[in-house]
Parts: C-alpha cells; sequence; structure tokens
C-alpha cells in the first residue's frame, strides 16, 4: 500500500455512549442519564439474570423492538463487566437520575399550588442550581432544567462517547437501542469524543486521498490498533460526484425519511438516514456517495432516532453549511434542545427555526410549520414540518405528523397556499409512548395508557385530509422504516396485510382517483421538476 490511501467506502463510524448506540437521547445530560438507569443497566440486568430468554426473544418477530439483548449467552461475562465498567464510571449520572426521580416525587407530595421558594431547599443536593420549579396554569407543579448548565457540569462527559469503525457487507444489524456493542476482533474502538477533528479527517479520506501516518497520529492509532486500522483503506477512489447543473429542482429519496433536494445552485438534505456503499445489495439505493461535496442546509423534523442518526451525521459533517432544526429551549426532561446538543458535538452552524418563521438563500425559501402528533401527545416542542419553495414550486415535509385537528393545517394553507409535492409519513400504528419515553418516566402509567398514547403518523383518513386542504399534485408517502438498512435503529418489518401499509395503499389509490402522482416511496428514487 503505498503511503496515500483512501477510507474505503464501506467503512461504518458507530458513535457510542458508554457503548451503547448513540442517539440524542444520549448526548443531553438529563436525558442520556435516565437511559442509562431506566434502560441501559434494566437491560443488563435482565440478561445477565437469564440470558437465554433474550437469546429466544430476538428470534420472534413479535418481540421485535424490545428489551431484549441480541448477544450470544455465552458473552455474559462481558456484559457484566461492561455494566459494571458503566457503573463505576458513571456514580454521578447514575446519582442524577436517581435525583430526578426524587424531585419529581418531592413536588408530586408537596406542591400543592402554595409558593415554592421553600421547596427550593428540599431540592436534592446534586440538583440544586440545575432546576427551575414552577407551576402550570392548573396548580400542577414540575421543574425545568438550565440544560445549557448540564453541559458544563460533571453529568456530561465526553469519556463515555467512543467511535467504533468497522466494513460492513450488508445491513444485518441487532437493534440498537436494546444491544451494546462489546469487544470484537473486527471492530476498532476509538475512545474520542463525538466533536474530535480527527472524525472529520478520516471522512475526507473517502474522496480526499492522505498520507495515512497522518490520520493515525491525529486519532491516537497504536502499534496495536495498526493492522485492523489500516484494513479499512485502499489505494483506489471512489467514483466521482457528479454534481447537478440542471436548470431544474431534482429530489433524490435515499430511503426512510432522507431526501435530497439540489438545484445548481444549493442542496438541502432532509432527515439524513443514508445506506453504506460497498456492498451487494438486492435493493438499489443511492449512498452517501451519491451526496454533493457541500451540503448547503440540513433539515431536522424531529428529535426521534430515526431522524436524527450520528452514524450518518458526524462523517458529513465536514461537508454541512448549515444545520436547521425546531426551535425549543424548554428545559423541559422529555424534549431536550437540539442546538445545544448538536453544539456540543461539533456542528457550529446551526439555525434554530420557529413556526412559521423562514430562511432565504439564493431563490430558496424554508419555511417551519407545525408539527403535531407522533409525540405521545407529550408537550415537546422541538419538531417541526418544512416547506421549501425553489421560485414558486413548493415542496411540503410533514414527515410523521398525525392531524389531530384539521383547522390547523387550514390556516397553514391560508399562510403558504396550495403546494406541489408532499411528502407524509404513515407509520400510523406507532409504538407506544414507554417504548421511547419510558425511561424518562418517574411514576408508572397503565398499560391501557401507554398503549393509547402512540408514537403514530397518520393514517389514510388523516392523510387525505391533509391532501384535500393542500391540493398538491404529487403526494408520496415515505419514512416507513421499510428499507433494510434502516431496520436496526427502527425494529419495523410489515407485510401486506400490515395496518401501515394498508393504510398507505387506500391513500395512494384515492389520490390517483383524483388524478394526483401518488406513490409510497421505497429504496431509492429520483424526479425533475420544472421551475
Amino acid at each position: 500500500m503505498s503511503n496515500k490511501v483512501f477510507l474505503k467506502s464501506n467503512v461504518v463510524f458507530e458513535p457510542l455512549v458508554d457503548r451503547w448506540y448513540a442517539w440524542s437521547h444520549l448526548i443531553s445530560p438529563a436525558t442520556s442519564a435516565m437511559n442509562l438507569v431506566n434502560r441501559h443497566l434494566s437491560i443488563m440486568d435482565s440478561f445477565i439474570m437469564d440470558p437465554y430468554i433474550h437469546e429466544e426473544a430476538v428470534q420472534n418477530p413479535k418481540m421485535k423492538g424490545g428489551p431484549f439483548m441480541d448477544i450470544s449467552p455465552s458473552l455474559v461475562n462481558l456484559v457484566i463487566d461492561l455494566k459494571q465498567k458503566i457503573e463505576e464510571d458513571g456514580n454521578d449520572v447514575i446519582a442524577f437520575a436517581k435525583a430526578v426521580k426524587e424531585l419529581d416525587k418531592l413536588l408530586l407530595l408537596e406542591a400543592k399550588g402554595f409558593g415554592l421558594e421553600s421547596i427550593y431547599l428540599k431540592v436534592p443536593e446534586i440538583l440544586k442550581g440545575y432546576v427551575e420549579l414552577f407551576y402550570d396554569r392548573n396548580n400542577n407543579a414540575s421543574f425545568r432544567f438550565f440544560e445549557s448548565l448540564l453541559y458544563k457540569s460533571k453529568y456530561y462527559s465526553k469519556k463515555s462517547q467512543s467511535i467504533a469503525l468497522w466494513i460492513t457487507e450488508n445491513d444485518h444489524r441487532p437493534f440498537c437501542l436494546s444491544t451494546p456493542r462489546l469487544d470484537d476482533s473486527k471492530v476498532l474502538n476509538l475512545d474520542i469524543p463525538f466533536d474530535h477533528i480527527g472524525i472529520d479527517e478520516l471522512a475526507k479520506m473517502k474522496r480526499e486521498s492522505r498520507e495515512l501516518g497522518e490520520i493515525k497520529q491525529i486519532l491516537g492509532i497504536n502499534r496495536e490498533q495498526e493492522p485492523l486500522f489500516d484494513s479499512f483503506f485502499t489505494e483506489h477512489t471512489a467514483p466521482a460526484y457528479q454534481k447537478y447543473n440542471g436548470d431544474k429542482v431534482r429530489m433524490r429519496y435515499f430511503g426512510h425519511a432522507c431526501i435530497l433536494i439540489e438545484t445548481s445552485e444549493i442542496s438541502i438534505l432532509v432527515d439524513p438516514l443514508i445506506s453504506y456503499y460497498g456492498y451487494h445489495s438486492d435493493l438499489e439505493h443511492f449512498s452517501d456517495l451519491d451526496l454533493p461535496e457541500f451540503i448547503d442546509f440540513v433539515l431536522i423534523t424531529h428529535n426521534h432516532q430515526d431522524h436524527i442518526l450520528f452514524e450518518t451525521l458526524l462523517p458529513l459533517r465536514h461537508k454541512i453549511g448549515t444545520i436547521v432544526i425546531p426551535a425549543s429551549n424548554s428545559g423541559k426532561l422529555e424534549d431536550p434542545d437540539l442546538r445545544l446538543m448538536f453544539n456540543n458535538i461539533g456542528f457550529n452552524n446551526v439555525i434554530a427555526l420557529n413556526e412559521l418563521e423562514s430562511i432565504q438563500s439564493d431563490g430558496i425559501g424554508i419555511t417551519g410549520l407545525p408539527f403535531v402528533g407522533e409525540h405521545s401527545d407529550l408537550n415537546i416542542l422541538t419538531k417541526s414540518c418544512y416547506l421549501v419553495k425553489v421560485k414558486n414550486f413548493k415542496m411540503l415535509f410533514l414527515a410523521d405528523s398525525r392531524i389531530l385537528e384539521s383547522e390547523l393545517y387550514r390556516h397553514i394553507q391560508r399562510h403558504i397556499g396550495d403546494v406541489d409535492v408532499m411528502f407524509l409519513g404513515m407509520e400510523c400504528d406507532g409504538a407506544p409512548l414507554s417504548w421511547l419515553y419510558g425511561p424518562l418516566m418517574t411514576t408508572r402509567i397503565s398499560r391501557d395508557q401507554d398503549n393509547s398514547r402512540r408514537l403514530s403518523g397518520s393514517d389514510c383518513d388523516r392523510g387525505m385530509v391533509l391532501v384535500d386542504i393542500f391540493k398538491p399534485k404529487e403526494v408520496y408517502v415515505y419514512a416507513m422504516g421499510q428499507e433494510p438498512w434502516v431496520e436496526f435503529i427502527s425494529s419495523i418489518k410489515y407485510t401486506d396485510a400490515s395496518n401501515p401499509i394498508v393504510q398507505s395503499n387506500k391513500l395512494i389509490k384515492l389520490c390517483l382517483e383524483k388524478q394526483i402522482i401518488a406513490e409510497r416511496l421505497f429504496g431509492e428514487k429520483e424526479l425533475l421538476y420544472e421551475i
């Protein structure tokens, strides 16, 4: 191998926190602490107690996405070691999670509508100075974090962050929210934080050759790691990206909710979750090698693990101009601030967009719009639909919205007018509240309550209300989690009889009857639009 080499195109950058797959709730200090105690340690305890139950459960399709480790029972000692290390290194974080539960109990028992000043004295010691107590207008007491201070505290530890590098040959991976990454001879674990410059420099090597010794020095590769690290490189460059220079709008679907919008002047990437290139797949798809050398805007619709994927975003960081997020800064445990999160992992140009607020750039407008539904009736503000306008051509990205009040969308239509293309998520069953937000809850809710509050998008009836309101010429159902490279993060596997498939088929049929072009996107799709 010559001195100057390229990074192989199918090297995975897998971000980890305490060896668990890193998603957004593992970055914010408060949600990370709650997930550590109420998800990770709980799952590890269960596995250690009876690993064979886990082995049996992961073979059952009905259990997919459940709290079961996809790890051989023979590796139970490695899980014991990992749990012990997490507990030793995370004493402060574990104490923080317990204090949150104590504070919730304190407010429930003692905050009865009278002044809260005396209750500050009873706030658990480790939370003092990090929380503000308040009542809502119905005298229900709660608290908010000064989240920016938490990122400066011992409860945010970059030492728990790492990057696992490995070569992928297919899309098969364990469900990431319930299975940690144990030591593996084919996986190189780099103990570097997510804001480390080496991530950017390594990712650039997919396109730019570099001296192997230079990148080893930047990443601190030791002699023992060198043989595996060297195997990630090649003397051959990847195929060159052909910049789009046409006079139309080009839309490319990359799978799930990821859409690339390009003109000759600008590029916009929505909810990046992208497959890796370089292995055989029966499903044709675009990869990260089909992305522009510079992405002007990345739009994030909401704070769920299938819409914010660090495995995609961290290697793209060096080529992203601006990340656009929904504005929030509420301080609520269940609604961490995305700008703080992105800033603390090395993304420095982040715009938080309020509802009906717009960005204008090179003839393109990006407008944030209200997003309701799909958040289990929690008061979460960090969610936004987007209108992308190129001259007079309008694309509406509704993500996983579930229409709860049609008049809201009529108000929006009166402001933005009809649209040309509409993208709508129709995962209309959705997981129950506890599947995602359970670790943040400090009091139990009944199973009936849990099942009634789901992470669900639109069904056919709700979707058709949106079609009738915005009168699009084309409708695309997306964000269905069907692509094989999405399954490890979504746990979704549909059949023709699955309700989301039945409902989306019905919507597509009704649209076609109205002479509206309609399709459920899958794999890849490219469309060109006149402007």
